[in-house]
């Protein structure tokens, strides 16, 4: 059904890009050498095809995939966009092509390289974005929370639901330092806006002496005798430990990231209402 072609897809880097990518796949009748979206640096031989996004296009697919598949399946690429790998867009649009020729039944090819693949992807997504409602840190800046994580998908969208239900009368915000991406909630209003800058402010004097009663709370209920580093670091990776309070002095201090000098409060850091991508 789809003819394998030397040319690379270029899209706006939007979910709704993506799905006018596959669209254009059936038009064409062809799976594409690799798709590429938003700023990424494409070097190739090959012929590029820009394309577009068209709203109406985007619709299409999005009503198609539930339908003529199965509604898991959309939950599935939509986790999968949010994945860090290379070749995630080209992934997706594979897994539709087979999805819309075999229908729900792709959910149990499990044997298939190309739905494999698309089930690691989310599971490693999906693990980390738990991880992350445990391991975040929040501290508290003239009345505001603030964190910053490095992870290593896009996992703000997959927690958002879980930090504003459980903080819904505070403001506060988290700084995906890798994506440059934010979860802002204020005014029990939350939003995820893109493209930002953040760095959090030099801590207060009170601040500091909470996280030195959490230091040492931590090191208090700590039982020397089963002290085991590897499995501390198998339940709680150390990338993580950079931004996490118990760590930052001790046995992480080496990465620990310090504000810098003259650093804006975080009411001033906090982003315009922008509508999320």
């Amino acid at each position: 059904m789809f003819n394998g072609r030397d040319v690379v897809y270029c899209y706006d880097g939007s979910f709704d890009g993506l799905l006018c990518c596959v669209f254009e796949s059936f038009v064409r009748r062809e799976t594409p050498l690799g798709v590429v979206g938003g700023a990424q640096e494409q070097l190739t031989l090959s012929d590029t095809l820009y394309v577009p996004t068209v709203p109406e296009r985007a619709a299409r697919v999005a009503d198609a995939v539930p339908k003529k598949i199965s509604p898991r399946v959309w939950e599935l690429i939509r986790i999968t966009f949010l994945t860090f790998g290379e070749d995630k867009d080209l992934l997706i649009l594979k897994y539709l092509q087979k999805g819309f020729k075999v229908g729900g039944e792709i959910e149990n090819m499990l044997a298939d390289d190309t739905v494999n693949a698309l089930n690691k992807a989310v599971l490693h997504c999906t693990n980390e974005a738990h991880r992350m409602k445990q391991f975040i840190r929040f501290s508290d800046f003239d009345g505001y929370l603030a964190a910053v994580i490095e992870p290593k998908n896009k996992v703000i969208p997959l927690i958002a639901d879980h930090f504003t239900d459980r903080y819904r009368n505070e403001n506060f915000l988290i700084y995906d330092e890798t994506h440059r991406m934010a979860l802002v909630y204020r005014s029990h209003k939350a939003e995820i806006v893109y493209d930002i800058s953040f760095e959090l402010p030099a801590a207060s004097a009170e601040e500091e002496r909470y996280r030195e009663l959490w230091k040492g709370f931590y090191d208090t209920i700590a039982i020397k005798e089963r002290y085991n580093p590897r499995c501390r670091m198998t339940m709680m990776p150390k990338r993580y430990w950079g931004h996490m309070t118990e760590f930052s002095m001790n046995e992480f201090a080496e990465n620990d990231k310090k504000p810098a000098a003259g650093s804006i409060g975080v009411k001033q850091a906090l982003p315009p209402n922008v509508p999320p991508k």
